[in-house]
């Protein structure tokens, strides 16, 4: 079943893709028939940097209150201790490869066989791993979200829903601006550099040709409509 909207991005010029795109109000559902109920929910929310879809991710949690585990697919940055701070710092850390998507998708199915795991924790600040992790449960939904999250082939078939939050670039950038300096201790001009550097092109090349699989498309970044209409399809499933 195909979502229906009266509006869309410009650039969302595909037929196709224009059938998946949240009003902003809910209207149908998609069609999750291959997902077995004697089993966890996994739901991928990707979109570029800055886009919103942490923001999703985290409502889609608090309003299943209990039942929802979240992973970030940026904790799993690969740990490189071997190399020095200023190496670390000229890594594309936008570029599938930085990402040791292997590993979630080995505790993915670790969730999925209902066995907890211990997810790792990533030091934004010196690039590197912290040496305490965080024990995640197996819950009946669990949320995925990263910017790369259906970029991956492995990751994806993973995936009982997938969401891509479709936000316009000069929002994410001053998202990303505000996030990185007071969240991830950076400076101006090392959060601009790396936007030009790596996060733009990658965002062409890999984060935006991955909403052609995406289930439902969210413009904009968080919106309440869109909201109600991914927990009332997750409620829906549960009971």
């Amino acid at each position: 079943m195909r979502l229906r909207c009266a509006s869309w991005p410009d650039d969302a010029d595909d037929s196709e893709i224009r059938g998946r795109y949240l009003p902003d109000t809910p209207l149908a559902m998609p069609d999750l028939s291959p997902w077995k109920p004697d089993r966890p929910l996994f739901i991928g929310i990707a979109g570029g940097s800055g886009s919103g879809k942490t923001t999703i991710a985290e409502a889609v949690v608090d309003r299943l209150d209990g039942k929802v585990s979240l992973m970030q697919h940026d904790a799993y940055y690969r740990h490189t201790p071997k190399l020095s701070y200023e190496e670390r710092t000229r890594v594309n850390y936008d570029h599938p490869s930085s990402l040791e998507s292997e590993l979630l998708v080995e505790h993915l199915e670790t969730l999925r066989a209902g066995v907890a795991i211990e997810r790792p924790q990533y030091d934004f600040a010196e690039h590197l791993r912290a040496e305490k992790t965080v024990r995640i449960e197996p819950a009946p939904v669990v949320v995925v979200e990263g910017i790369l999250v259906l970029s991956e082939p492995a990751l994806r078939s993973e995936l009982d829903l997938k969401i891509f939050v479709d936000t316009d670039a000069d929002l994410r950038l001053a998202r990303r601006l505000e996030r990185d300096i007071d969240e991830r201790g950076r400076d101006v001009d090392s959060v601009i550099a790396q936007y030009f550097a790596t996060v733009r092109p990658m965002h062409i090349e890999f984060v935006q040709p991955s909403r052609r699989y995406a289930d439902l498309i969210i413009p904009g970044g968080y919106n309440p409509a869109a909201v109600a209409t991914v927990v009332e399809l997750i409620r829906s499933r549960l009971n």
